[in-house]
């Protein structure tokens, strides 16, 4: 290899730069939008639902075990002092669920409550897109500890962000365009086991394509880390007027 094939160690660098960048992605993503077990908490209730409704038709059987077992995640993260966020979604999620389905005493109004959250989240996810305020942005901007920064001081990232909430919202809509249809078409256990099978691909494409758009946007603005620099030098500020104040007397003493 001759010394114009050798990468420079600016290029080498730039490498690293960009690995470490794609890295920090990938654990923020992973960090905002729960990682395998909150895919698990999201899933577990509904199939057990919908396995238990498939073999005895029992309303409240059903409806009760999944309310059980999404408390029962949320109990175990309480012991272990985990985020609880995801288990306490899920958890209303189930109960509003429940809640639906006791009041009309039809089984498929169980998924109605997650069905609508859906739809409402597929507008909120095109609607902040278009009007220039992407909702990816607003959820992950404190997880990349850059807030709102990308709204006016990295255009790039913004872009990404738009990009990424265009996609969170038709990938939703898309699968609202399948379960909706089937709400009215179909019986409780095909409804079921459809939606428990559209849980996750969606989810994991959605997070994906997140993933490409931000490793190939310009690295987050760390507003913490330049809120510290600017105290650092505020107190620096500080104590070199504070030594100046107390040189000054001294000095004009001396003179005397």
């Amino acid at each position: 290899m001759t010394s114009l094939d050798k990468p420079t160690t600016e290029e080498t660098s730039a490498d690293t730069s960009a690995d470490d960048a794609r890295a920090v992605t990938e654990a923020a993503l992973f960090e905002a939008f729960g990682g395998v077990r909150g895919m698990v908490e999201t899933v577990l209730p509904g199939l057990l639902f919908v396995s238990i409704y498939t073999v005895n038709k029992n309303l409240h059987m059903s409806a009760l075990a999944a309310l059980g077992v999404a408390l029962v995640m949320v109990v175990v993260r309480l012991a272990r002092r985990d985020t609880v966020k995801h288990a306490f979604s899920g958890v209303f999620g189930v109960g509003f669920g429940v809640v639906f389905a006791m009041m009309t005493g039809n089984a498929k109004d169980f998924y109605l409550p997650g069905m609508l959250y859906t739809l409402g989240l597929a507008v909120a996810y095109i609607g902040t897109a278009m009007a220039g305020v992407p909702l990816i942005g607003l959820m992950l901007g404190p997880v990349f500890k850059e807030n709102l920064s990308w709204r006016t001081r990295n255009p790039g990232r913004k872009k990404a962000y738009t990009k990424a909430s265009w996609a969170w919202g038709l990938i939703l809509l898309a699968k609202c365009a399948i379960l909706f249809p089937l709400y009215w078409w179909a019986d409780t256990t095909q409804l079921g086991w459809v939606l428990v099978a559209l849980k996750i691909p969606p989810f994991l494409l959605a997070v994906y394509l997140t993933w490409v758009f931000l490793a190939k946007a310009p690295p987050p603005i760390d507003v913490f880390a330049e809120m510290e620099a600017e105290e650092r030098a505020e107190e620096e500020r500080k104590a070199a007027a504070a030594e100046e104040g107390e040189g000054a007397p001294a000095g004009r003493h001396r003179r005397s």
